[in-house]
């Protein structure tokens, strides 16, 4: 990208709203353009409400039917329908404000005051990552409450969000432990490992007269891969029972802060947060820099300058050191919300240059030397598009002569992402390398005929996928809807063969679309004392037979199931699972394997089969679905978690968007061609799955839909918007299509505008459950979306509140959000966005794009909200032509990461 593009993105959108709620989406300056994602509307104004196309009648019931284009919808009929494409419509651009949604705060929004005085501009757009902590309070607040029991009883004990957050302080603390260990002192062969360290330790011991040559230097029997048989009962690392450095400040320290905040004339808001980020000391700290401030989310730099020039007076200035150190980390941060793990260094400095310093390259200088950053220069030729590098002039064969013919590029990135990337490399680096060896005696190790056989009983791109399994501990396979029956396939056979599975979805849904596939157990826990932990009640090929045509335990398969199908549970009237309903169905045998687990279920230990006595799963085989939602992090964190000897497959559709936190760790494993990759043949079906694969391969077509599964709804404006969807939601899809409101979601965008979240999830409250909102803007009943942590959101329903908080039963699970919570961690779900959507199916899906939204659609965007309806797809069209241009023009964005570069092989060097 240019270094023009690539400093705009770390530009930073309109200043928050001061004291906003928690839907203004005032996160903390996300990166202006988004990865994977929406284009910001960045407060862009709004576009001409003119007419223009059939307005699609004005009267009327807009009831899913029809087959005639968009040109055909005239009065009487709001709606046309099923063999028109969406491009056919003629809706004209709504007169609204922007609101697009940006990749990755999709779930976790900032909503606290802003600080200082700084501008308080409409920060309306759905900000760039999921991950970013919200304005209200840094990560130490965003534990979600206690959960409770059936009964309505706390939970003793710790939360999944608990425990999932002292996961990643597990990773962090292992990346600190690794920085350290690379800056000491270095005892010679002390960073030897395999062969090379065993060696030594011979020659030392021959040296030293310990051994005879003979015996020091005698070959050692291959060991076979840690299998316990018989295999005990796995262990379960106990959580923490409260996060560990997520405790409150001291009242002192936060009072002294809050003193150094009013003389810099900051909120006093700001106190307990500033203190939880910089520590003890923090009011001395912001005294001597002010611009520390900064590191406190939601908080951006013209408020930080004026607090700034509160405190230091006329010592302040754009060129203050102080002022460009404390700036290149938070753009950097910015550029993380958005996506990157780290930018070009050509970059960074332009975008410091825009914000006023003056010695911008001086700035990165001082910000390195600091400790906040790292540099590394990585070879151009692993780039796409970039050209060969040139040979070094003849004769010259140094290795000096060779270094300065290979350009390169030089990145800088914050520590904590770098690392975990370079974690995650040398990880998967060790699952490729650390497969067993082919039939142990001892039986351990199916051989290969064993595989081949498993192989045999399947077909297609699944049998292809369980011959790549078995010569290689990595595997990537990319498909569709369809093909996760290939996985499920690959499980069951794993299974059959005596292997520990263990297999993840991105969320609760996909957990139970899996199971469904494998017939069996959704419920995650590890098997009871006694139990096998390999193998399951049932004949696993028995049940890889029909995985196809099965639907989520206890009902018929995908779109001809209720939601008590896919949920196992009971549905209210208005279609809605009731908070009774346990996830799963029926109660799965005692010695039935946990297979099906989300992955923070997984790496929390409150899903799986929990770890062996060194701390690592207890798995033979790791599969992943969903693996384009993986950040860098999250991935690292999993594949840390693997024995030796462990495979690992990766999952997934490579044209949804991209994960919410920093990375592209999918996109780049597929880019580096480090393992075998298995691309299925199994097509999703219908007109749904014939519209979706035409947008994955930037083509918007015309599908046949008899059956109405793909409805067009042209509009003329966001108020037209707005009032056919509610129409949609509450009686044409109900009465038309069979699906209940209740399975219905609404998709847009983003979060602010006239037809956001925002405002669609007040016309659809008031519509489907009217009321006072007496808890904190709730009732109950409400469709909400809970963000335990900063990164992950749950989708639910109210079910009452009391002195403890806010009830709510979330994807099955009881869940008490306290009251001071409650405003930044829950918001209405009726409408949500793409990157809430993603890796979640509903029988129908309405996908609204009103005229203020044309910028923000990317073909990664289209593709995942239309993917994510499974009986009908209706669209609510009022982008006109920007709609085709976007599925045509716009693919997935870069991200700026180092993966791939980490992955390639390195050159031998010249002996």
């Amino acid at each position: 990208m240019s270094t023009e593009s690539a400093a705009a993105e770390v530009a930073e959108p309109e200043a928050p709203e001061a004291g906003a709620g928690p839907d203004a989406d005032d996160a903390p300056g996300a990166a202006g353009a988004p990865a994977d994602g929406a284009e910001r509307a960045d407060g862009a104004a709004p576009e001409a409400g003119a007419g223009g196309g059939s307005d699609g009648g004005a009267g009327g019931d807009a009831e899913a039917g029809g087959t005639g284009t968009a040109a055909d919808a005239g009065a009487g009929d709001d709606e046309a329908a099923g063999q028109g494409s969406p491009k056919t419509t003629g809706g004209a651009a709504a007169a609204d404000a922007g609101g697009a949604e940006v990749p990755g705060q999709a779930e976790a929004e900032a909503t606290g005051p802003a600080a200082g005085a700084g501008d308080a501009g409409a920060g309306d757009d759905e900000t760039a990552a999921q991950g970013a902590p919200e304005a209200t309070g840094d990560v130490a607040d965003a534990d979600g409450g206690p959960a409770v029991d059936a009964d309505g009883g706390a939970d003793s004990g710790p939360s999944e969000a608990e425990a999932e957050l002292a996961a990643q302080r597990e990773l962090r603390e292992r990346i600190e432990q690794r920085k350290a260990a690379k800056k000491g002192p270095l005892e010679a062969g002390t960073k030897l490992q395999g062969t090379a360290a065993d060696l030594l330790a011979a020659v030392r011991a021959v040296e030293s007269g310990e051994k005879p040559v003979a015996s020091a230097f005698r070959e050692t029997e291959p060991v076979a891969p840690r299998r316990p048989a018989p295999a005990p009962e796995p262990v379960r690392r106990p959580a923490p029972e409260a996060p560990v450095g997520a405790a409150e400040p001291a009242p002192e320290t936060t009072e002294a802060v809050a003193a150094v905040l009013a003389e810099g004339g900051a909120p006093a808001a700001l106190a307990a947060r500033a203190a939880a980020v910089l520590g003890e000391g923090a009011d001395d700290r912001l005294r001597a820099d002010p611009w520390q401030l900064l590191r406190v989310a939601g908080v951006r730099p013209e408020q930080a300058d004026g607090f700034a020039r509160a405190l230091l007076g006329p010592d302040c200035g754009p060129g203050d050191e102080r002022r460009g150190s404390a700036l290149t980390v938070w753009l950097l941060e910015q550029a993380a919300l958005a996506g990157h793990t780290a930018l070009e260094s050509a970059a960074l400095t332009a975008a410091l240059g825009q914000r006023g310093v003056p010695e911008p390259e001086d700035a990165v200088q001082t910000a390195i030397a600091e400790g906040d950053l790292l540099v590394f220069q990585d070879a151009l030729d692993d780039m796409p598009g970039a050209a060969p590098a040139t040979p070094a002039p003849a004769g010259e064969d140094t290795e000096d002569a060779q270094e300065a013919a290979a350009p390169v590029r030089v990145l800088v990135g914050l520590e904590q992402y770098a690392m975990a990337e370079e974690s995650l490399a040398d990880g998967l680096a060790r699952v490729i390398n650390s497969l067993p060896k082919d039939g142990q005696e001892d039986g351990s190790v199916p051989t290969a005929a064993d595989w081949e056989s498993a192989a045999s009983r399947a077909s297609g791109s699944a049998a292809d996928l369980i011959r790549a399994v078995a010569g290689h501990g990595l595997v990537l396979h990319t498909g569709g809807e369809a093909a996760r029956a290939e996985p499920a396939a690959l499980v069951a056979a794993a299974r059959a063969l005596g292997l520990r599975v263990c297999a993840a979805t991105h969320s609760a849904d996909g957990q139970r679309r899996l199971a469904g596939r494998l017939g069996g157990n959704t419920d995650g826990a590890a098997p009871g004392p006694g139990s096998a932990p390999h193998q399951g009640g049932t004949d696993p090929d028995a049940r890889a037979t029909g995985h196809a045509d099965h639907g989520a335990p206890g009902g018929p398969a995908g779109p001809t199931g209720t939601e008590a199908d896919r949920t196992g549970g009971p549905t209210d009237a208005d279609g809605a699972t009731t908070a009774t309903a346990p996830p799963g169905g029926a109660t799965p045998s005692a010695d039935d394997t946990a297979v099906a687990v989300t992955v923070a279920g997984l790496l929390s230990g409150r899903q799986g089969p929990g770890r062996d006595a060194d701390g690592a799963l207890a798995v033979d085989l790791l599969v992943v679905l969903d693996a384009p939602q993986l950040d860098v992090e999250t991935a690292a964190m999993l594949v840390e978690s693997l024995p030796d000897g462990a495979r690992l497959v990766l999952s997934g559709d490579p044209a949804v968007l991209g994960s919410a936190g920093p990375g592209r760790v999918f996109a780049d494993l597929l880019a580096a061609r480090c393992c075998p990759q298995v691309v299925s043949r199994t097509p999703d079906p219908g007109p749904i799955g014939e519209l979706v694969s035409g947008i994955g391969i930037g083509e918007l077509t015309q599908v046949e839909a008899p059956g109405k599964e793909v409805v067009i709804v042209p509009v003329r404006d966001a108020a037209d918007a707005i009032h056919r969807t509610v129409q949609l939601v509450a009686d044409s899809v109900p009465r038309a299509i069979g699906v209940p409101a209740g399975q219905t979601q609404v998709i847009t965008p983003g979060h602010g505008g006239a037809a956001g979240t925002r405002a669609l999830n007040a016309a659809l409250k008031e519509r489907l459950n009217p009321g006072p909102g007496r808890f904190g803007g709730f009732d109950p009943g409400d469709r909400v979306a809970y963000a335990p942590v900063p990164g992950r959101t749950a989708l639910g329903r109210v079910v009452g509140a009391d002195a403890q908080g806010l009830r709510l039963e979330c994807e099955g699970t009881p869940v008490v959000v306290p009251k001071e919570r409650v405003e930044q961690a829950v918001r209405h779900a009726w409408a949500v966005t793409a990157h809430q959507a993603a890796g979640r199916r509903w029988p129908a899906a309405v996908v609204v794009l009103p005229g203020d939204a044309a910028n923000a659609l990317t073909r990664p965007w289209v593709y995942t909200a239309f993917s994510r309806a499974e009986r009908h797809l209706s669209v609510v069209q009022g982008v006109a032509q920007s709609l085709p241009q976007a599925v045509a023009e716009r693919p997935a964005k870069e991200r700026t990461t180092r993966l791939r570069t980490l992955l390639r092989p390195q050159p031998s060097e010249a002996g």
